[in-house]
């Protein structure tokens, strides 16, 4: 992938780092002779798992040099731009492309996937021309998970709240504009399937000057299912049965009568098509179809009933899932699970090639799954290379890169370019109490890098 794109980012060396947790790779120690040839590992993306991966190389190789390759003008991937503003302690995506609703209507004016939505409010360039429509009073999340609290929080939290975060002046002059007022976050299947946890659903119930939305029926026998699941998943069941049926304490119910905004949950309701206005210009609701749920476990899906009902709102958030993209022609990918095939990252059938983060595993877990995953990849690499799998003799590395790229008029930013843009951003937020004020045109970035 980033092997097309005409900028490059390039780190040819990284600081160590304080040793991983204890785990299955803490042990892992290599031996290697000091009389072999310098190994040039390359690695593409500049994100968790890249970065993981590179320190268990450099941690357990002390002849390894690591080049990491990045398409941005700016390292870190989405651990700088898919984290919300007010999560800074939050690291948990990790895949360049979401998961098409595929349902007549989605081209519409007003829907968008969470994943550009969240680069927008975080800075990501290629989404700064998003310009989401807030005027609407109501917006639907169709997805149950993290990232569609996220998003909800944003679209309803007060917007000086915002303010000492690192979100973007723009998004949050949109946001003290926005008139929305209702989010409804929609999932296929019912509450014991949510995929959010609790931290995200306790601070969505807390959040200022808004009240939660929960149907009791909805959660009718779920104590009685709940007995024997694990003990996180039934302390989230739990805090969501209290604040659907129980009644709220005299200073919570005045909070909550004093609102101003409401978010919802609705359950058995999968996307059936995005409803147009009376004009055809833009998204104006959403008919959802009723499901019920079928099997049992893991095995449990969502089968419609036949019963459809429409939503009315001006604003639709598509949160149903991320995906990877092929990397390059020449690197298999299986498409329908958006991965690389591979056995413990190792690359099926490209000796020499390997994968770590979601385009190995596909788009689960968070950062410590990534962490752990990636030292996998890097023990991988070493025990191939000590063992004679790899090709020998010396390799040009960067050199030959340096080249191609030169040939083709490419400047790559280097690390200590990124440290002068870190320094410009922190620069800039500090006038406003920020974290930094981030840098959004690229054309900018090269003009203080005097390119």
């Amino acid at each position: 992938m980033a092997l097309r794109c005409w900028r490059w980012w390039h780190w040819s060396a990284w600081p160590r780092t304080r040793p991983p947790p204890s785990g299955s790779t803490q042990s892992f120690r290599q031996q290697f002779s000091t009389q072999e040839q310098t190994p040039q590992i390359c690695v593409v993306g500049s994100g968790p798992a890249g970065f993981y991966t590179a320190q268990h190389l450099l941690k357990h190789h002390s002849r390894a040099r690591v080049d990491i390759y990045e398409k941005q003008l700016v390292p870190f991937g989405l651990v700088r731009f898919g984290v919300a503003p007010d999560h800074p302690e939050v690291k948990s995506y990790g895949a360049e492309d979401h998961r098409a609703l595929e349902i007549p209507g989605e081209e519409l004016p007003g829907v968008f996937s969470a994943r550009a939505f969240v680069g927008w409010y975080n800075g990501l360039p290629e989404n700064q021309e998003l310009a989401p429509d807030l005027s609407c009073d109501t917006a639907v999340i169709l997805g149950q998970g993290n990232v569609a609290l996220d998003v909800a929080r944003i679209l309803l939290t007060p917007p000086e709240h915002l303010e000492k975060t690192d979100i973007t002046e723009a998004a949050l002059g949109a946001l003290r504009q926005s008139r929305v007022k209702t989010v409804w976050i929609v999932g296929r299947r019912g509450p014991l399937q949510v995929a959010f946890t609790i931290k995200e659903l306790r601070e969505m119930i807390q959040l200022p000057g808004t009240r939660p939305i929960l149907d009791p029926a909805d959660f009718l026998g779920l104590q009685d299912r709940i007995k024997e699941v694990p003990r996180p998943r039934k302390r989230l069941m739990e805090l969501l049965l209290r604040t659907a049926m129980e009644k709220p304490g005299a200073e919570e119910a005045a909070r909550r009568a004093s609102a101003s905004r409401a978010w919802g949950l609705r359950f058995s309701r999968s996307p059936q098509q995005v409803l147009p206005s009376a004009d055809g210009r833009r998204a104006a609701g959403i008919r959802l179809a009723v499901t019920r749920l079928e099997g049992v476990g893991e095995a449990t899906r969502a089968v419609p009933t036949g019963d459809v009902e429409d939503l009315p709102c001006g604003l639709v958030l598509s949160s149903i899932g991320y995906k990877s993209r092929p990397i390059d022609p020449s690197v298999p990918f299986d498409l329908k699970l958006g991965v690389i095939p591979n056995t413990e990252g190792r690359v099926v059938d490209m000796p020499g090639l390997y994968c770590s983060g979601w385009v190995k595993r596909g788009p689960t877990g968070v950062i410590t799954t990534t962490m752990t995953d990636s030292f996998l990849t890097g023990q991988m690499l070493l025990q191939d290379l000590k063992a004679g799998l790899l090709p020998s003799g010396p390799r040009p590395g960067y050199a030959a890169i340096k080249a191609l790229l030169s040939s083709r008029g490419v400047w790559p930013i280097s690390f200590s370019d990124w440290e002068k843009l870190d320094a410009e951003e922190v620069s800039r937020g500090q006038g406003a109490g920020k974290p930094r004020e981030k840098l959004l045109d690229p054309q900018e970035m090269l003009r203080l890098l005097g390119r």
